[in-house]
């Protein structure tokens, strides 16, 4: 990941915007209770933990990234927002997700994929990782890319193609199975092209076991 954005990393966010539909509106219906502690999985610049501290004034953020040199953006962002003291990094893997990789022993109140559940390899256990340090009553959240069947045929190729050099790819596998699980809200937006995904913990328990299972 450090070689991929070692130089990504600087305009990642000016390019991002034009692609990564749906984060602001997941960001706005996240809706923590007062004092929460809200992670997201695959923080990179912290764009989404920056919006989602002034969105939500008393939460207490924390933000997971496999690449250090993402974190180092990262926390030269939140230094410039004034928000050190509420949001704190951590470099790690999804797939160990935990209280402990912050030096804490608090479960999470609110567990947040944004587009990285396209970038981890195994996201299944990214999935449990997340569920299992899920606080009781807490919340995950996923925005990421959709199975893109409905784009034709040319674009969907090209798109593919595109997200391949940054090592991201649909996970078509995920979609389906939401789709087919009860429990959870799902949304999928225009053209396939994302969706968006909120569950408790007891939702995903009782999801299809093509969804958390190899």
């Amino acid at each position: 990941m450090d070689r991929v954005y070692r130089r990504q990393r600087h305009i990642y966010d000016l390019t991002r915007k034009f692609y990564l539909l749906g984060r602001d509106r997941m960001i706005d219906e996240l809706a923590p209770k007062p004092g929460a502690r809200v992670v997201e999985v695959g923080c990179g610049t912290a764009r989404n933990l920056i919006r989602i501290a002034r969105r939500y004034p008393d939460s207490r953020l924390f933000g997971l990234d496999a690449s250090q040199a993402m974190l180092e953006t990262a926390a030269v962002a939140i230094g410039r927002a004034g928000l050190s003291s509420r949001i704190t990094l951590a470099q790690g893997y999804a797939e160990t997700l935990g209280p402990a990789a912050f030096g804490e022993s608090v479960p999470f109140d609110n567990i947040v994929f944004s587009y990285s559940l396209s970038m981890i390899p195994d996201w299944r256990q990214a999935l449990r990782a997340a569920r299992d340090t899920l606080a009781a009553g807490g919340r995950i959240h996923v925005v990421d890319f959709g199975d893109l069947e409905s784009l034709i045929a040319p674009a969907r190729l090209a798109l593919l193609k595109w997200l391949a050099l940054f090592h991201v790819a649909p996970r078509r596998e995920l979609l389906r199975a939401l789709e087919n699980a009860a429990g959870g809200q799902l949304r999928v937006l225009p053209g396939r092209y994302a969706f968006l995904f909120s569950a408790n913990a007891e939702n995903l328990a009782c999801l299809d076991s093509a969804l958390l299972h190899d």
